[in-house]
């Protein structure tokens, strides 16, 4: 078990005579500490952490890490020398452990921690699709495997290390997704959790901005196969339908499997067909088996989840009934909610964000639908040089699925206008910079038969216009 002894001596290379508290967790939001957890203190741009390290032993924490001096009355083992480390601790009192980074000291943690366990590493990473694999990947794998995943989108520098230090000598596999705004940040989060697998979805537009050329993104993307063991332990399982993603299997050592829409991958998927909110229907072939499956995720463009899932799931050697199960038992879906108005039209939630991508994915979902179909469509952020480009793709499939389009925001004009450009009438494109007026707009148009799609950048907060439909007098 993790206790305050092996994380002191993660950091100094030192063995205490002691092994202290057991260690639950970490935390750097010291409102949610949990009793046995230790406070990461962050020195951010809006505020510092530091000043809220009481707060954090009020809630149970058994230690904090801080990189610089706070209010005196507290117990310090200062790391950031060559001292040595106490003989005698008092375990009762509060403990704050001073290192020169506190974010650098949770990732030496983590790592040293990880190292000294057993466990199974699923690495999953990709432009589009991370966190539904993620969950779909730990559903497949969690009745036969005790499993842990990282919460939420947890997927960085901070977030990879907090999930490590959830584990346990119980855990058998960790499925981790793994974020990139820049190359080399997979490298660094391979080093911390030594992935013995991992998982390409596929490569996009999304960070382009910060990342550059898409070519730059599948560089970085590929430092998650260049640091996987040599076969046959390590196993790169690689999108065939990505011509971006396919290459990759030259940058590895590990064990290539292929999985798609050919017949030339190792797992492949045809005669695919959507059933709206009921799922998707499909055929399944790997080596000499060949099966038909229905499954709950929704939307044609999930079979490839399910493919990334399932080519998991065989790498650990699970059978044919074991995933099927457990892929028709899940309840993971892709971040889309359903909700209805306050008319009866069926509303498509899908504001946690966009890109290109999952927006025409969201779109071919909404062709599948039965109804008068209308998509209001926000800003999509982040794309660098194929800003101009990623909108009006999506203004072209846009065009081709709704009677109405509804753009909302600056950089969604190009999306009207692309739809304009590729025959939609003009009649039935509108453009709003003001949400309150687009909300008055679509409620006095609806009359309840619709089929409605809201997606944009999180950061247009669109979610309040699926509010407001769903709560109109």
């Amino acid at each position: 078990m993790l206790t305050i002894g092996k994380c002191l001596n993660a950091l100094s290379g030192q063995s205490p005579e002691f092994s202290g508290p057991i260690v639950t967790g970490a935390r750097v939001d010291s409102r949610k500490i949990l009793p046995g957890n230790i406070f990461v203190a962050m020195s951010g741009e809006k505020t510092d952490g530091h000043l809220y390290v009481e707060n954090a032993f009020r809630n149970g924490a058994v230690a904090a890490l801080i990189d610089h001096d706070i209010e005196p009355g507290y117990q310090i083992i200062d790391l950031t020398g060559s001292s040595i480390i106490p003989n005698t601790i008092d375990f009762l009192s509060p403990i704050c452990i001073k290192t020169g980074d506190s974010i650098q000291a949770l990732q030496t943690i983590a790592k040293s921690w990880r190292n000294q366990l057993t466990v199974d590493v699923v690495g999953i990473t990709g432009s589009v699709g991370k966190s539904t694999t993620k969950e779909l990947t730990a559903d497949v794998l969690q009745s036969q495997f005790v499993t842990l995943k990282n919460p939420g989108n947890l997927n960085n520098e901070i977030g990879l290390p907090l999930t490590l230090l959830e584990l346990t000598e119980e855990h058998q596999v960790a499925v981790l997704e793994m974020g990139l705004y820049v190359q080399g940040d997979l490298k660094f989060l391979c080093d911390i959790a030594s992935p013995r697998i991992g998982v390409i979805t596929n490569i996009g537009t999304v960070h382009a901005e910060r990342a550059g050329s898409q070519e730059a993104i599948a560089a970085g993307k590929a430092e998650l196969v260049q640091s996987l063991p040599a076969a046959p332990q390590g196993v790169a399982i690689l999108n065939y339908d990505d011509p971006l993603v396919y290459p990759m299997a030259e940058l590895t050592k590990a064990h290539v499997f292929y999985y798609g829409l050919s017949s030339k991958a190792d797992l492949w998927a045809d005669q695919i067909e959507g059933m709206g909110l009921e799922g998707i229907r499909f055929r399944l072939h790997h080596k000499n088996d060949v099966l038909h499956l229905r499954v709950p995720q929704i939307g044609r463009h999930s079979v490839h989840t399910v493919l990334r899932a399932v080519s998991v799931g065989l790498v650990f050697n699970l059978s044919w009934n074991e995933i099927i199960h457990n892929l028709q038992t899940s309840k993971n879906q892709i971040r889309l909610n359903t909700v209805y108005s306050s008319k009866g039209s069926l509303i498509l939630d899908d504001t946690y964000n966009a890109s290109p991508e999952s927006t025409l994915a969201a779109l071919n979902l909404l062709h599948e639908l039965e109804g008068r179909k209308i998509a209001i469509l926000g800003d999509m952020k982040e794309l660098g040089p194929y800003e101009k480009q990623g909108h009006e793709k999506v203004g072209l499939r846009a065009a081709d699925v709704c009677e109405t389009l509804i753009t909302y925001g600056e950089l969604s004009a190009m999306i009207a206008g692309a739809a304009l450009q590729a025959g939609m009438s003009g009649r039935h494109i509108h453009h709003f910079s003001d949400m309150d007026e687009l909300i008055a707009f679509v409620n006095e148009m609806s009359t309840g038969k619709e089929v409605i799609l809201v997606k944009g950048s999180n950061s247009l907060k669109m979610d309040r216009i699926v509010s407001a439909l769903e709560n109109a007098q």
